[in-house]
């Protein structure tokens, strides 16, 4: 059985393929599933997605399964602990960073904002089915990285952002030739 075209990166990685073949690009509708995502893609920043999923389960293990009510709640002792941690990227300017995001996310949560209901208004509700060369960035991701920063969140540049549309299905971005674009998205028509 021949293999089926994936996204050139996945570079003949098993642990990439099954991220690439499982979960990325698959819309994400829990809110904190994408909280937990955009706290990842603040950690991924400089570094390769390959270390993150390597050390995912001692991310979620270190920050309470990304439970923002936990993590709203740790203070400096805690930061310490973490800035410790083998298990995780020790980056104390990150690690403040989801801190500080969960309380935003709280705020959201308490002025009756959902998290997942105003991310996903960006783009109208449904994927954006995106073709040619991936940006890394674009105005929509710099505009949501805006109104983030307007909300108290940290580390969510735009091209966090925009990786972390990609990686939760806000933006199809699967290279045309993929099986899992057919797949996501089957009768779509192609925007860029």
């Amino acid at each position: 059985m021949t293999e089926p075209v994936r996204c050139p990166w996945t570079k003949n990685d098993t642990l990439m393929q099954n991220y690439h073949d499982l979960e990325w690009g698959v819309p994400v509708y829990d809110s904190r599933a994408l909280w937990e995502k955009l706290m990842l893609d603040g950690f991924q920043a400089g570094l390769s997605w390959r270390t993150i999923l390597n050390r995912r389960d001692g991310f979620r293990k270190a920050f309470c399964g990304f439970d923002p009510q936990k993590v709203a709640t740790f203070n400096e002792e805690d930061i310490e602990r973490l800035v410790a941690n083998p298990d995780i990227i020790r980056s104390r300017q990150k690690i403040k960073a989801v801190v500080n995001n969960a309380r935003a996310y709280l705020r959201m949560q308490a002025a009756g904002e959902d998290f997942s209901q105003w991310i996903w208004a960006w783009v109208g509700g449904k994927p954006v089915q995106h073709l040619g060369p991936v940006p890394t960035r674009s105005e929509l991701s710099e505009e949501i990285s805006k109104q983030l920063k307007k909300r108290g969140f940290s580390f969510v540049g735009p091209v966090i952002v925009y990786a972390w549309m990609e990686a939760t299905g806000m933006i199809n971005s699967h290279h045309p030739d993929c099986f899992r674009r057919h797949i996501l998205a089957p009768d779509a028509p192609a925007t860029e």
